[in-house]
C-alpha cells in the first residue's frame, strides 16, 4: 500500500474484507468474494471451538474454517509506504486465502494533522481527499497486497 500525509487504521466493522478462498483438501478456489470479518465467530463442528468463518467446499464437502487473529491486527502507517507489512494474520484450517479485495470501511488520520477520515473505500485500489487543516491533498494509492504462509 502506498499513503501520502495519512496512515490506515482498522476498518470500523473490525476487519471485514472481500477475499476468494481456496480448499486445502482439494485446492478448489472459491468463484464468489467472501467477507471475513473479526466480530464473526461461528461454531466449528464437533464442539471443537469457534472460527471467523466455517465453510464446506463445493467439491469435496470438507468443512474448513479460519479465524481472524485479533492481537494481530496492526495499522499501516505512512512510514509502511511502498512497502509490505503483515496488518493481520489468521489461523487457516483448510481454508486459505488466495485473493484480496478491499472495500469500503477503512479508516486513515492526516499524519502531520490528525485529521480524522472515515468509510474510506479502496474498492478502485486508490482514495484521495483535501485535508482542510493540512490544506494539502492526501490519499492512498497503488493498494496491492500479498499472502504469506507461516
Amino acid at each position: 500500500m502506498c499513503a501520502e500525509h495519512c496512515s490506515k487504521r482498522r476498518g470500523r466493522y473490525g476487519v471485514v474484507r472481500s477475499s476468494q478462498m481456496k480448499c486445502g483438501s482439494c485446492g478448489e478456489i472459491s468463484e464468489r468474494w467472501q467477507y471475513i470479518r473479526l466480530m464473526d465467530s461461528v461454531p466449528l463442528k464437533g464442539g471443537r471451538g469457534k472460527a471467523s468463518m466455517v465453510q464446506k467446499c463445493r467439491l469435496c464437502s470438507r468443512e474448513n474454517s479460519i479465524d481472524i487473529l485479533s492481537n494481530t491486527i496492526k495499522p499501516y502507517n505512512a512510514e509502511d509506504s511502498e512497502t509490505f507489512k503483515t496488518i493481520v494474520e489468521f489461523e487457516c484450517r483448510g481454508l486459505e486465502p488466495v485473493d484480496f479485495q478491499p472495500q469500503a470501511g477503512f479508516a486513515a488520520e492526516g499524519t502531520e494533522s490528525r485529521t480524522p477520515f472515515s468509510d474510506i473505500n479502496l474498492q478502485e485500489k486508490d482514495w484521495n481527499d483535501y485535508d482542510e487543516t493540512l490544506k494539502a491533498s492526501v490519499g492512498i494509492y497503488d493498494v496491492t497486497h500479498q499472502f504469506v504462509k507461516c
